[in-house]
């Protein structure tokens, strides 16, 4: 690594060097020293790192450059044979006007109509539409009124309709707005006035009304044969907190807890009940659960790379294109190997950590003097010895067809977690995250089975559960 033109691990190298050739040096001020020099090539290393070598995100990389994009022999554009979404004429539009010739702009003649041609205008109107229910009241002989019921959810002499609640728990909860853009929205669009603690009421409605869903949910996953899993630190009310995602390609469920471990996944209660395989990034609470794991080679990848690129070792560059050449191998394959194709793959990826052991050795236990316990390890040994112990748990993606390389669904479905927390810093209460949470989980959920977020929204407000949730 070069800082200021400097090589920090050359220069770290011969300073230890000196220290170990100075005789007249102290025991406790070498040790000081030594100590020290830890703490440089720590804080040397942290430097060094970015998005590809570790879990930083893309944002947080210094002078980060857009890479530049190979030119290619292809024109700009839409290329030939793909779908388009060009916008095309509706069969039956709203409104049509009719333009007629300017016959006195035409030379002298006899014309006949021959038809017309039409091109439409594609436009939104905003506009609020209300409506007044009069029930009819009868009185008979004796005085006793009679008065015609309301339709159910109708009581007050004014309320917001279905309209104005779909759309201000889209806006909130999906889009991510501020409640002060929302009012804002409502008044200048609509000339409607929703105030802040409304649109937190619709909101608070929503989230009531999806109790049976977060019920169901959970017992949708709990008995799916895969669940991705993952964790994410996220502030509530000022503390740290965290917000556990437990999904798959069909179904979503967030979940805020103030622990990060094993208490929070029991208490979530998802996990305990799973027996199918459990993807996630090796954190070790999540070995307490399911009946086998896979593990997420795109951190392995950005580990290995770190491991190349600030402990210089060989071996974590072969096993990056080792597992690249692998998960193309499965794709090319049409999403797994049998067994006769994927134990060439094996036996090279053995033979390669069995040559790391050369260049990345353990710990001398003739050193230990009388200390207990597990010796200290590098980062590339830890990653090498993990790599090793879960050989299967890594390449379980190669033979299974509904395992995947890595564990980016559970990331991808965590990550508008983390722009609703740039937006607006924090969740100012334990409410406002759990209705996020459940809102969102329902309406992701709701998006990989096909319903729009809107149309998802609507159904809800309507008491209506979409047809994938009923019994077939």
């Amino acid at each position: 690594m070069t800082i200021n033109n400097i090589d920090v691990e050359d220069t770290i190298d011969r300073v230890k060097t000196l220290i170990a050739e100075e005789e007249g040096l102290s025991p406790a001020l070498k040790s000081s020293l030594e100590v020290m020099l830890l703490l440089v090539t720590l804080l040397a290393n942290r430097f060094g790192l970015n998005s590809k070598n570790s879990s930083k995100p893309p944002s947080a990389d210094p002078k980060r450059e857009k890479e530049s994009k190979s030119k290619s022999s292809r024109k700009p554009g839409g290329q030939k044979g793909r779908n388009g979404t060009t916008l095309k004429p509706v069969a039956d539009p709203d409104e049509i006007k009719v333009l007629p010739v300017d016959r006195s702009s035409l030379p002298p003649g006899n014309y006949r109509d021959a038809g017309f041609e039409s091109r439409q205008v594609i436009d939104l109107d905003i506009s609020t539409v209300v409506t007044e229910y009069r029930a009819q009241i009868l009185e008979d002989q004796q005085g006793k009124r009679f008065v015609a019921p309301f339709p159910e959810g109708v009581t007050r002499p004014a309320q917001y309709g279905i309209g104005v609640k779909v759309n201000s728990v889209y806006m909130s909860q999906y889009q991510l707005i501020p409640y002060n853009r929302i009012e804002d929205h409502f008044l200048e669009q609509m000339q409607i006035p929703v105030s802040a603690g409304s649109i937190f009421n619709f909101n608070q409605e929503a989230y009531d009304r999806l109790e049976v869903f977060d019920q169901w949910v959970r017992t949708q996953l709990a008995s799916s044969s895969l669940i991705h899993a993952d964790e994410t630190g996220i502030n509530i009310g000022g503390k740290r907190s965290w917000l556990h995602n437990a999904s798959n390609s069909s179904f979503t469920f967030f979940s805020p807890h103030a622990k990060r471990g094993a208490e929070a996944l029991d208490e979530i209660g998802i996990l305990p009940q799973f027996i199918g395989i459990l993807c996630h990034d090796h954190w070790k609470p999540y070995f307490k659960y399911a009946t086998s794991h896979a593990l997420c080679n795109a951190h392995h990848l950005r580990e290995l790379e770190r491991a190349w690129e600030q402990d210089k070792q060989k071996w974590a560059q072969d096993m990056v294109a080792l597992l690249k050449e692998i998960n193309q191998a499965v794709l090319d394959a049409g999403g797994h190997l049998d067994g006769i194709a994927a134990e060439p793959y094996r036996r090279r990826y053995r033979a390669l950590l069995e040559e790391a052991e050369k260049e990345c050795p353990g710990p001398d236990e003739s050193q230990r003097k009388g200390r207990r316990g597990r010796l200290p390890r590098s980062k590339a040994r830890n990653l090498l010895e993990r790599l090793r112990d879960f050989e299967v748990d890594v390449l379980r993606f190669m033979e299974h067809e509904e395992v995947p390389f890595s564990n980016n669904l559970a990331e991808n479905d965590i990550r508008m977690t983390k722009v609703q927390q740039k937006i607006s810093g924090c969740f100012r209460s334990w409410d406002g995250a759990r209705i996020f949470c459940r809102i969102r989980s329902y309406l992701s959920t709701c998006r990989k089975q096909g319903v729009s977020a809107s149309e998802a929204l609507r159904l809800l407000f309507e008491g209506k559960s979409p047809q994938f949730m009923l019994p077939e």
